[in-house]
């Protein structure tokens, strides 16, 4: 295939021009670009670095409305949403050049030499971190903006200093191509070499495959399913020198209703919750897919609002038919399964719209079938009717590695929420309580993680500063003469505004 049409979420059918199919020597000469590139742009100075960030965000608005005219027409999604994701596409550029400016990203430590210690003297010992070199980014399906061609993987692995190599999403090629465009514009307006920035286009996998087994690729950041995720990390295993893949992959986000807060609110948070379930046709990685609750009447208000609910949601158009597929796969799966109770359906959805379905099942149930809490991805969710807390308990203990835990609790619950803390702490990267967890604020303190299969690696976060900490590494510096030094490890670099961890004490600027 050397091309191929995006097509309209809504209606499945192909438009705009053919695309041309990016192959395996587009992919060697993308790479090479951008191992070339990686020197000159990994010492650019931390304010030139900002600025780059700065001009990418201003490009992608200048786009204007045709971004989110490809957009609407390519995912499916509504203006409003899209108009969102925007912002928040810019306003984590505009956050990793102020993480970039300030500095502490580098994380500098200076052990002064101590020539007179016995019995033995201390070596000068200075250390920096330094980008890990070029870096693939495969674009998500679900969010065609904040977590694609600029997204956070590329934010945090530019303001890292890495080039970055773009695998585009096939679902949503034109909107990618308009992102790429702006990024290129702003890598040519800031004076940076061509092959800080690269954008790959195709349907195929083996692009992908091509992407991750070239040498010179470092690192990737991926979103996208389990299946996936773990073939590229096998790939990425397998090369003579193995690399780190950051892969976000799959989550349920149980939602636990603690017993006081169901007998207070119960039928309130039974429409809440569907709210959560079916907003973008479920098509979030912090969809709440299993609800878990100890019997009780409070719970019995809660399935009732819910069921009532699900069955008047309209089906909504999916990202791709290959999606909603699967998801029609999924619901009949866990239809079949012992022990489950389909307690409503939505509108029957078609080809491209999948429609809303709550389960539900005991915790007895649950826990003898590990199926049950596979994702399901689309707005598909299971209740769990656990006998008791040590109940709960078990089926916590049991779980897969998710992303998110939330607890809708009242000040009675919270002795309970102690003591299942530690639980999901092991479980999970972000715990949420009274809320639900469909919404990743992009901040410092916010983790977008967890233990497998949500994440490759649960020591890192694709949302947020700390981000940018995949795609460094440390370098340690020993008694290299001052004019040797990289330059920010120098003492007369001392009070240029970046934190410094100085003989065990930090010095602020």
């Amino acid at each position: 295939m050397t091309e191929f049409r995006s097509v309209v979420a809504e209606t499945g059918q192909p438009h705009g021009e053919s695309l041309h199919v990016d192959g395996p020597a587009e992919v060697a000469q993308a790479c090479a670009k951008a191992d070339a590139a990686f020197d000159a742009y990994r010492a650019t100075a931390r304010e030139e670095r900002a600025g780059f960030l700065e001009r990418i965000a201003e490009e992608i608005l200048a786009i204007g409305d045709s971004l989110i005219e490809a957009a609407m027409a390519e995912s499916g999604l509504p203006r409003a949403r899209l108009e969102g994701e925007r912002g928040r596409t810019v306003g984590q550029l505009r956050m990793f050049a102020d993480v970039v400016r300030k500095g502490q990203w580098q994380q500098l430590r200076i052990d002064p030499a101590m020539p007179e210690r016995q019995p033995l003297p201390r070596p000068d010992l200075r250390l920096r971190m330094i980008p890990v070199g070029p870096v693939a980014v495969f674009g998500a399906s679900n969010f065609p903006l904040a977590f694609s061609t600029a997204g956070g993987d590329t934010a945090s692995a530019l303001a890292a200093g890495c080039p970055v190599v773009v695998k585009g999403h096939p679902a949503h090629p034109i909107t990618g191509g308009l992102v790429a465009q702006a990024i290129t514009r702003a890598v040519a307006a800031c004076g940076l070499p061509e092959g800080v920035f690269q954008h790959l286009v195709g349907p195929s996998n083996d692009l992908g495959s091509a992407l991750v087994s070239d040498p010179r690729i470092m690192a990737v950041g991926f979103t996208g399913s389990r299946g996936g995720g773990l073939a590229l990390s096998r790939i990425a295993q397998a090369r003579d020198v193995p690399i780190p893949v950051y892969a976000e992959m799959s989550s349920i986000n149980p939602v636990l209703l603690l017993p006081e807060a169901l007998k207070a609110r119960g039928e309130a948070l039974g429409s809440a919750f569907v709210g959560s379930l079916t907003m973008g046709a479920g098509q979030f990685c912090t969809n709440p897919g299993l609800i878990l609750a100890i019997e009780g009447e409070g719970l019995d208000a809660f399935v009732s609002a819910a069921t009532g609910s699900v069955s008047q949601a309209k089906p909504q158009t999916m990202l791709t038919a290959g999606i909603r597929d699967a998801y029609a796969k999924g619901v009949e799966a866990l239809s079949g399964c012992p022990g489950v109770e389909t307690l409503a359906r939505g509108e029957e959805g078609d080809r491209t719209h999948g429609g809303a379905v709550l389960f539900q099942t005991s915790g007895e149930a649950f826990l003898a079938n590990k199926a049950m809490g596979h994702e399901v991805f689309g707005a598909s969710s299971i209740v769990v009717r656990c006998k008791d807390e040590a109940e709960l308990a078990r089926v916590l203990a049991g779980l897969e590695g998710q992303l998110t835990a939330t607890l809708h609790m009242d000040a009675a619950d919270e002795s309970l929420a102690s003591r299942l803390l530690p639980v999901l702490e092991r479980k999970v990267g972000r715990i949420l309580a009274n809320g639900w967890p469909t919404g990743v604020e992009v901040c410092h303190a916010m983790v977008h993680g967890g233990p497998f299969p949500a994440t490759s690696d649960p020591r890192t976060t694709s949302v947020g500063s700390l981000a940018i900490d995949r795609f460094l590494r440390p370098v340690s510096y020993q008694n290299l003469a001052q004019d040797v030094l990289p330059e920010e490890l120098r003492d007369s670099a001392i009070g240029d505004g970046a934190p410094r961890l100085i003989d065990g004490t930090l010095k602020l600027g």
